[in-house]
């Protein structure tokens, strides 16, 4: 059951990468200091929007309009930290 407890950990990681990534990225793409006319950035953004935005959707419905600032990573970051501290306070109960 350790091993299950891991990969749910492992995968944590990852969207948490992505998210971190889609947001620095975002910041990048604002101050022009990326530019998505550039093929591999254009693929990099499109990945990650297209893994991401199934986490974004409904936490956009939700939340009120706020003009330009998007809270819906710091919800989805927010959600990650929760569901990881869930995961390992209750731990013991799987063994």
């Amino acid at each position: 059951m350790y091993s299950v407890l891991q990969i749910i950990d492992l995968i944590l990681d990852i969207v948490w990468f992505f998210v971190i990534a889609h947001v620095v990225m975002s910041w990048l793409i604002s101050f022009d200091v990326l530019n998505l006319r550039q093929p591999f950035v254009a693929q990099i953004w499109n990945g990650l929007t297209r893994i991401l935005e199934p986490l974004y959707r409904p936490i956009r419905r939700i939340l009120p309009p706020t003009g330009g600032l998007d809270l819906a990573p710091l919800i989805v970051l927010v959600g990650l930290m929760i569901i990881r501290i869930v995961v390992a306070n209750n731990a013991a109960a799987f063994y």
